[in-house]
Formats: structure tokens, C-alpha cells, sequence
């Protein structure tokens, strides 16, 4: 039997046009699915589910997001309906590797651009502060494209660390890259003053924990990665608005290097990115 060339093919006769168009876009991560679906679909979910497997055939399991992400160590319910009982596989991105429990850690390939073009900003030397570093996937790309002297990659989760572990050992990064556990509020106090760069990549807590990137930072200063969600028709310009006033409550003054949407959030909401030139007022 031949293979189905897209999802819509695949479905032809157990689903009409209609509810194919309802059928969000969907992830793959190694060889796991996610699809999100909306509550009228939900009874053909393992229709949906072995549809996704005979058009990907690298895929061994479909997941069915069950809730949003949320909660301390922004994780999401997830419910196989197709395939293989489990959440974890190990996901490949710019050379990297990359092993993750979907149901127990955050990880998004959509950000794998993005982590690329951060670590072609690193310059030979530097040393970068992840404050937000799940599995390690930011870390271990800055380290695997750059000339980065030392890469700090914190993270409060306990299951997200011992994936990043791992992953840093997979990985051959374990001389640049140096995994702490623990809230980042905290453990920048152990290495503060050290930053050349400081990476944010979780918009949720960017705001709550600018203080703490500029305490990262090098006396001098640096360059902190700011992400952020913004909203027609400015969506940038709250966001610079912030951290311009914050850092200037602490004796810093910003320049603006660079901005750009990262990904779609939300209708006219987007996850964005500020790379911003901190200096010493």
C-alpha cells in the first residue's frame, strides 16, 4: 500500500474537509508527534493519530496534548493515541542531540532557529549565562557552534537537569558547559559578574528575573537575549520600553541591537526576541 502523500490523504473518508481544517498544526520530536485538537475531534484522536504515523514513517508515537503548558516546570498533559506508550525520545537539531521526557520537561523544536542564530552571535572567549535551560538545547548549541570559553545552563527542574546532564555528555560539551540546578534567582549569586552574554529563553519569568540577567552580567556589562511575548500593532515596544526603564532603575543604560518575532503565539500575540547591549550608566 502506498504511503499517503499529507495528512488530508490519509484521512480521505474518515473525516470531512471541514474537520480536516480544524486539525492544528502539529511537532515532531524524534520520533514522537504532538497534535493539538479541538473538543470536536476528539473522537476520532487515534484516527488522527495512525493517520500521522503511516504519513511520517519515522514516527512511533502520537501524543494528543490534553492541556496547556503551565504549572512551575511548564509541562502540558499529553495522551498517546497512536503507537508506542511513551513521552520520552531523543530529538537531533544543528548537529546536537537532545534526549527528553515531552511529558515531563518543556521542549519546543519550532525554537531551533532561534538557538542557532543565538549561538552565531557568541563571539570566541565569551562567557554565557543560560538562566532558563530545560534540557540543555540552547547551551549545548551555543557550545557546538561557538567558540564560547563557558557556557553556565541553569534550571530549577530536577528531571529537566538530569536530561541535561546527560545531554551534555552525549554531546562532548562537558569542558564548556557547566549544568546548575536550582532557581536561577540563586544560583546566579555563585557565578555573578562572570556573563559576557546572558540568554532569557522563557517569556514568562523574562520580566521577574531581568534584575537577576543583569546581576549575571560583567561589571562592564554585555548582552542579554530578552524574549517576550508582544501584541499588535507594537509588539515590540512595550517590551523595550520595560527593560529600558528597569535597567535604568539599576544604573544601566540599553541599546537595542536587534528585534525580531520568534514564532506565532496567539492571534496578533507573538513570542519575540530583544538582543539588547547593557552597559555601566
Amino acid at each position: 500500500m502506498m504511503r499517503p502523500r499529507d495528512l488530508r490523504e490519509a484521512l480521505r473518508g474518515e473525516l470531512t474537509d471541514e474537520e480536516l481544517r480544524k486539525i492544528r498544526a502539529f511537532d515532531i520530536v524524534g520520533d514522537i508527534a504532538v497534535v493539538k485538537l479541538p473538543d470536536e475531534l476528539l473522537s476520532k484522536k487515534e484516527a488522527i493519530g495512525r493517520a500521522l504515523m503511516r504519513v511520517h514513517r519515522n514516527v512511533r508515537t502520537v501524543l494528543l496534548q490534553t492541556s496547556p503548558v503551565g504549572g512551575e516546570f511548564r509541562t502540558r498533559g499529553l495522551e498517546v493515541v497512536a503507537g508506542e506508550p511513551r513521552t520520552e525520545t531523543v530529538h537531533k537539531e544543528s548537529g546536537c542531540t537532545f534526549k527528553v521526557d515531552l511529558a515531563r520537561v518543556y521542549f519546543s523544536p519550532r525554537l531551533a532557529h532561534e538557538r542557532l542564530r543565538v549561538a552565531s552571535l557568541v563571539g570566541e572567549g565569551e562567557v554565557v549565562t543560560n538562566l532558563f535551560a530545560g534540557v540543555g538545547c540552547y547551551s549545548i548549541v551555543v557550545a557546538k557552534h561557538s567558540r564560547a570559553r563557558r557556557v553556565y545552563s541553569i534550571d530549577k527542574n530536577p528531571v529537566a537537569f538530569r536530561y541535561m546532564c546527560e545531554n551534555i555528555r552525549v554531546n562532548k560539551v562537558g569542558d564548556r558547559v557547566v549544568p546548575l540546578l536550582g532557581d536561577a534567582s540563586e544560583v546566579v549569586e555563585s557565578i555573578a559578574g562572570e556573563a559576557d552574554r546572558v540568554l532569557m529563553p522563557l517569556p514568562e519569568l523574562a520580566r521577574d528575573f531581568f534584575g537577576i540577567a543583569l546581576r549575571a552580567l560583567k561589571r562592564g556589562g554585555g548582552v542579554v537575549h530578552f524574549y517576550d511575548y508582544g501584541a499588535k500593532p507594537d509588539p515590540f515596544g512595550p517590551s523595550f520600553e520595560f527593560v529600558r526603564r528597569a535597567a535604568g532603575e539599576r544604573g544601566y543604560d540599553v541599546e537595542l541591537l536587534n528585534k525580531r518575532v520568534v514564532r506565532s503565539y496567539a492571534p496578533n500575540c507573538y513570542h519575540i526576541v530583544l538582543d539588547l547591549s547593557v552597559t555601566a550608566a
